[in-house]
């Protein structure tokens, strides 16, 4: 049985660990100015990994880039954290991930320890703990999805700028440069990166590979190869441009339209898929020993074999309603 102490030695080891968290951002987030001066004069090397661990503010987090630098999946996310414009190295984003396992795990164990079910707070505290490691994944999953569309929306009218500002009589690079000023973000965002890393010696080109590796868009792949196609070839860049910027409002529009229409079933899916977990939460709060009978072998079949269908179920509805135009 666990001791009196157990609890608040447990609450008091979750509020450590949330501490050393906050402390990871605190440095960033104390002159904002500074950071602000600092970014007019130099780009952010998300791709190039030379200097992001001399930002980071923690000493763990300085040998966690260390140590991961050149790996493919320090790549992948450090990839993934420049799509969701999040300014975080990757060791920080490794201790926020181990921060919240730890704290899951905590708060799993608390809720289901028992006199009577010495094993459930172990298993409940394994639960949440895969829960606390998938969650800030998710976070940067459902912020860079949001931004890429808020992208996406802009891209239209940008391109109309575009065009406009070539017929009258602008370079394409002073064009980007008036967009990077007059764009509402992340259209903006992404350009100064754009502006800064051709003041800095890349070639234009380069640069707009790396705006489409940080913004993963068709539409957006269309623009930049039209562009490099006119470099080469030559031609009417602001005529093209038009016709490419009335393809993607239309495209743009239909996939509105098409979002619309599959609302309701998405909507029914997040639904069916998180009514039995929210009916099993409220009973083990209302009944803990009622519930945990279903983890004693061989009833535990049913909640694997349930909780399984419920995510084949869910991807099949995702699949339906996901209409590529």
């Amino acid at each position: 049985m666990a001791t009196p102490l157990l609890v608040p030695a447990l609450l008091l080891l979750a509020a450590a660990i949330a501490l050393v968290v906050a402390g990871l951002l605190q440095a960033r987030e104390a002159n904002p100015l500074v950071e602000q001066r600092l970014e007019q004069f130099g780009a952010r090397q998300e791709f190039e990994g030379e200097g992001s661990a001399g930002r980071a503010s923690n000493v763990l987090a300085q040998q966690l880039d260390r140590a991961v630098q050149g790996r493919s999946f320090a790549e992948r996310l450090r990839t993934d954290l420049a799509r969701a414009d999040l300014r975080l190295t990757v060791g920080e984003y490794l201790l926020i991930r181990a921060a919240s396992v730890s704290i899951g795990f905590l708060v799993g164990f608390v809720l289901g320890r028992g006199p009577t079910r010495p094993f459930m707070g172990l298993f409940m505290g394994i639960l949440v703990a895969m829960l606390g490691w998938l969650a800030p994944q998710w976070y940067v999953a459902w912020r860079a999805r949001r931004r890429l569309r808020a992208f996406v929306n802009q891209l239209g009218d940008t391109i109309t700028l575009m065009a406009n500002s070539l017929r009258a009589g602008y370079s394409l690079l002073q064009t980007i440069e008036l967009v990077s000023r007059e764009s509402p973000s992340p259209m903006r965002d992404e350009f100064q990166r754009v502006v800064r890393e051709v003041g800095f010696g890349i070639p234009t080109q380069e640069a707009l590979q790396h705006l489409l590796r940080r913004i993963p868009s068709e539409d957006l792949d269309l623009l930049i190869t039209a562009m490099n196609i006119q470099h080469e070839v030559g031609g009417n860049l602001a005529q093209i441009l038009d016709i490419i910027g009335e393809t993607i409002r239309e495209r743009v529009r239909i996939q509105g339209e098409i979002r619309v229409l599959t609302a309701q079933q998405t909507l029914s899916g997040y639904i069916i898929s998180g009514l039995p977990i929210a009916l099993a939460v409220f009973l083990f709060i209302l009944n803990p020993d009622y519930m945990t009978s279903l983890f004693t072998f061989p009833w535990i079949i049913l909640p694997i074999l349930g909780f399984v269908s419920m995510v084949i179920g869910f991807i099949m509805m995702r699949r339906i309603v996901s209409i590529e135009v």
